[in-house]
């Protein structure tokens, strides 16, 4: 069985490997901390999952965007283009983002009752789903 020490210098390498070099971000933290995190962010960079890599990029860019982080909306954009996002739908996720953080202020602001939220929200899903239908037809 492979010692502490031998998984994080080889959690060490395979980041090396993969980034080419170990920021100093992953380097800060405790051995048995970066040995256990790795896996999932590897996978979740650079793996196969159920979400496409560049909607995965999308994804965390507009969550960076919403929780205000620097250096996510730099890492989260750079890596969307490397996915091949364009200049045009860059452009829409910028606009897009602010939806919910707005209309989630706006909704808390006036203490709407979630369960008149929940029910409206079922009547529009079902008026959609006729329109749907009826365009199909």
């Amino acid at each position: 069985m492979a010692s502490q020490q031998q998984l994080y210098d080889e959690t060490v390498t395979d980041i090396e490997e993969t980034f080419g070099l170990l920021p100093g971000y992953l380097e800060a933290l405790p051995e048995q901390e970066l040995v256990n995190e790795w896996p999932n962010l590897k996978r979740f960079l650079f793996g196969e999952t159920e979400i496409n890599p560049k909607t995965r990029e999308f994804i965390g860019l507009a969550m960076a965007a919403a929780i205000g982080c620097e250096y996510c909306r730099h890492f989260h954009k750079g890596a969307a283009q490397l996915h091949g996002a364009t200049e045009e739908e860059l452009s829409e996720l910028f606009f897009l983002a602010s939806y919910t953080p707005r209309y989630s202020a706006l909704i808390q602001a006036q203490d709407y009752d979630i369960d008149v939220f929940k029910e409206e929200t079922e009547q529009i899903a079902e008026h959609l789903q006729e329109q749907m239908a009826a365009g199909d037809d």
